[in-house]
């Protein structure tokens, strides 16, 4: 198949119709209204997905307007674009590069529907995934049964920290004993020597993660781990050190001969499921990690054959574009009430922000419209005690995305119950809100969330989650007629910096403006 012909949003008649919808009712919407109205609004606003249970019943939308956006949906072409993807077209059209990052989690691509050129270059890019695969596997097996290896620090930044420290984290209860793992990206050299001086040479494993082995920071932290090494008396860089790189000549000429590719059909942000993930697969072992993959892909088959009106990352991604677009909301709060899960607002950042965080389309229009919105949080019960005073009773209004895991694996009595009741308790004021003549302890209510259910915290079921969250980003990424898949704004301060670090060694602040200049010569006289 060729690329779809596609229609951004604002060039739609559902579009024209949502706007209409909005300003006739959307506007003075009130969930308890529609809870009275509708005895049965939980039943038709939640549903299952693979591994995930979903109540989307707490959202300012009705049937009528959940109709319009699956309109918008379909006349944007979000099926065509869906299917393109996963053809192995260059979805990716300002890097000219498919995005098939789904391929690293598939044991066996559907055929149906491809031309044989396609099919015979997904083959052959899953032969090189699946070889890829098997070797990391294999080397995370003989690390974990390596008992003088202790300590395995992953120095990378972006992609190639936030996924693997996210899922490592999440997955502690599913871990190795006896081996700690530690994450290294700032370039500040106090997060580094922080971690060194926990370490002793003879039992580290340092893992060098970029794709092109020249990322200055992981560079910079890499070279310093390496220095730490040989002055601590370290003898074997070869099995003290890997590296997680399609460079690898360059890491030959740093001393390390074991290395892991990837691919340029792999962006950062959807790495983690490539030898980035070799953390994880060392944590939690082969198979943990095979089942990570399997829960993604069971989400990847839900995302390519559910109808829209039953697809959970449409859904999610069409409520993201009806709040961005016609409430103006600017932000979405995560709360994942499992501490296991403490990273996943900063996962999501990048995954959303960095996607579709563009004021372009993919022809390179200014945009008329707003598109990714701001994402933050922290875990509950922690954000109760810290922002939630203003979720409740602020000026603006934020969607908030509840995550909460249903079974706990620890067995302290009684704390897992006291957590559930706060997560419950916290989605239910924020609709229903408390009125009370003094002022101060009036709660206006009415405001939305999304309630994201896992059974368990699992290999599985967090493959899924995070593979639902990647097509939510794309199903609003593409009705926006974005490319969610560059990342051209993170370039020009990378520029920039390697002129200023030269001019803070020779204090020449000629041709800068008044205030970097006036700040370079302040830091220079310090």
């Amino acid at each position: 198949m060729s690329m779809p012909t596609t229609t951004r949003c604002d060039q739609t008649p559902a579009w024209a119709s949502l706007q209409a919808r909005f300003d006739a009712s959307g506007k003075k919407f009130d969930l308890r209204a529609a809870f009275t109205a509708n005895p049965q609004r939980f039943a038709e606003f939640s549903q299952d997905a693979p591994y995930v249970f979903a109540d989307l019943s707490k959202n300012l939308i009705d049937t009528s307007t959940q109709a319009l956006l699956l309109d918008l949906a379909r006349q944007c072409g979000v099926e065509q674009y869906r299917d393109a993807l996963f053809a192995g077209e260059k979805v990716n059209c300002t890097e000219n590069r498919a995005a098939m990052h789904f391929l690293l989690r598939n044991p066996a691509p559907a055929q149906e529907g491809r031309a044989q050129e396609a099919i015979e270059n997904i083959a052959k890019e899953q032969a090189q995934a699946q070889e890829t695969r098997n070797a990391m596997l294999a080397y995370a097996e003989q690390v974990r049964g390596d008992e003088a290896i202790t300590d395995i620090v992953n120095i990378g930044i972006g992609g190639s920290d936030l996924g693997p420290q996210m899922a490592v984290l999440a997955l502690e209860a599913f871990r190795l004993p006896g081996k700690r793992f530690h994450f290294v990206s700032n370039v500040d050299g106090e997060e580094l020597a922080g971690v060194l001086d926990q370490l002793r040479p003879q039992n580290t494993l340092f893992l060098v993660a970029s794709k092109t082995f020249t990322t200055p920071e992981t560079m910079t932290n890499a070279l310093s781990a390496k220095h730490w090494f040989e002055a601590q008396g370290g003898q074997d860089i070869t099995r003290h050190f890997a590296a997680l790189t399609t460079n690898v000549a360059a890491a030959q000429v740093f001393g390390i001969h074991t290395t892991f590719g990837f691919w340029d059909w792999v962006g950062g942000r959807y790495s983690l499921w490539s030898a980035i993930g070799l953390p994880l697969a060392i944590a939690i072992g082969a198979q943990g990690f095979k089942d990570f993959l399997a829960g993604a892909h069971a989400m990847d088959e839900h995302f390519q054959t559910a109808p829209l009106a039953q697809n959970l990352p449409v859904r999610l991604g069409l409520l993201d574009v009806w709040y961005r677009n016609f409430y103006g909301f600017t932000s979405r709060s995560i709360a994942p009430y499992s501490s296991a899960l403490r990273r996943l607002p900063a996962y999501l950042q990048q995954l959303e922000m960095e996607s579709n965080g563009k004021r372009v389309d993919k022809h390179g229009r200014t945009l008329p419209f707003a598109t990714a919105p701001v994402l933050w949080g922290e875990p509950g019960t922690n954000g109760q005690h810290a922002y939630f005073q203003m979720l409740h009773q602020g000026t603006d209004v934020v969607p908030v995305e509840f995550v909460a895991v249903a079974q706990a694996r620890h067995g302290l009595p009684g704390h897992h119950d006291k957590l559930l009741a706060n997560v419950l308790a916290q989605a239910q004021a924020l609709m229903q809100g408390q009125d009370d003549v003094g002022g101060h302890k009036h709660f206006p209510g009415n405001r939305p969330s999304t309630f994201l259910l896992l059974d368990e915290l699992t290999p599985a079921s967090l493959g899924a989650l995070i593979a639902l969250q990647e097509h939510r980003v794309f199903t609003s990424g593409a009705i926006w007629g974005i490319n969610s898949f560059d990342q051209w704004g993170v370039e020009l301060g990378k520029v920039l910096a390697r002129d200023i670090e030269a001019r803070l060694a020779t204090g020449d602040a000629t041709g800068l403006d008044g205030s970097t200049s006036g700040l370079l010569r302040r830091i220079n006289s310090a």
